[in-house]
């Protein structure tokens, strides 16, 4: 009955031991994949093992920062991912999604500001050369261009393929100055479930605003369809001597989950794609059928688990007769006084 017990508790632990280590394997290939942080960019900072300067770009040891600037021969400075990233796991054929968090500031002088960009990874030294690739990126402009329609001299716009943005907000409308000297940062995330971007803007310190300073949808796994891509911040400035400084630098990139939508919902496509919405479906149940039995093997190997522990500590308060203890002194003493009283009646007999 012991070994039985103990053989059930084995199996259970083991159970129970496999089942943690395949959700931990299985966060960790979701989650580590092309994702760092760097607190900032001082001797001690280990970031030339994720990021590579180009151009006008330079470390700042006095305030442990990477400071970038515009050059005409060069193409401004920039801070860019060494490996570059592409926006659909063909193995899992799984959209990516992706956030970038970083900490700068621009002092008071006439420039053009900082951008977020994206490029086929072989067109890093000019990577708004619009002749030779598309690009897109997220631009943080402190100069009003007439030429390119900005609104004013402090706002955030998304640019595809050009420099006039397709989308513009202005910053001064959630009282912040991009050129105030200050250290700002900034959140942008690419969610590939709903094909959307969203950026927002605080003072460093205050918390991680609910509202964006900007949303743009758009679908980047269409744009350039397994194509790798690079990714970095870049200088707006031209000629301009205007310098931005880039404190700390976080990115993540990861894979949509399979139980969210990959694209959004098209009423349209029912009318016509009945076939393909049954096997969607059946494809649906059956994933519900597996994530059930693995919980359900998960709940069970607990349940079992708590009540071999509840019945090991019932079974030990349970008393046992040791084998130590021995009756024979009792009968001992019943066998002397029979033995005694049988001789005095024989004695009684004589």
């Amino acid at each position: 009955m012991v070994r039985s017990r103990m053989a059930s508790f084995s199996s259970s632990r083991d159970l129970m031991a496999f089942l943690l280590l395949y959700f931990c394997l299985k966060a960790l290939s979701a989650d580590s994949n092309g994702s760092f942080s760097f607190k900032n960019f001082g001797k001690d900072s280990n970031f030339t093992s994720q990021l590579v300067l180009y151009g006008d770009a330079k470390v700042d040891n006095g305030s442990s920062s990477v400071q970038i600037s515009g050059s005409g021969v060069t193409g401004g400075g920039r801070i860019v991912l060494k490996n570059p990233i592409n926006l659909v796991d063909v193995g899992l054929r799984k959209k990516m999604s992706f956030s970038i968090y970083f900490v700068f500031s621009m002092p008071r002088e006439h420039g053009n500001g900082l951008a977020f960009y994206m490029v086929p990874s072989g067109f890093i030294l000019n990577p708004f050369d619009v002749r030779k690739h598309q690009f897109l990126a997220i631009e943080f402009d402190t100069f009003k261009d007439e030429k390119y329609g900005d609104v004013n001299d402090n706002h955030v716009g998304v640019d595809i393929d050009s420099m006039v943005s397709v989308k513009v907000s202005n910053v001064s409308s959630f009282h912040l100055e991009l050129n105030s000297g200050e250290r700002l940062q900034a959140w942008i995330d690419y969610e590939a479930s709903s094909e959307r971007f969203e950026v927002r803007l605080s003072k460093l310190g205050a918390d991680r605003p609910v509202e964006p300073v900007l949303f743009y949808s758009m679908d980047l796994s269409k744009m350039w369809e397994g194509i790798d891509v690079s990714v970095g911040l870049s200088s707006l400035n031209g000629n301009s001597s205007h310098t931005c400084n880039i404190y700390s630098l976080r990115f993540e990139l990861r894979t949509v989950p399979h139980w969210m939508h990959s694209e959004p919902v098209d009423p349209n496509k029912f009318m016509h794609k009945g076939e393909e919405v049954r096997a969607s479906r059946r494809n649906d149940c059956a994933l519900k059928i597996l994530t059930a039995l693995i919980l359900g093997s998960g709940f069970g190997a607990l349940g079992a688990f708590f009540v071999l522990s509840v019945w090991t500590i019932l079974g030990k308060r349970r008393p046992v007769v040791p084998e130590e203890y021995d009756v024979q002194p009792e009968e001992s003493e019943y066998k002397k006084f029979s033995v005694s009283a049988d001789k005095a009646a024989e004695d009684g007999i004589k």
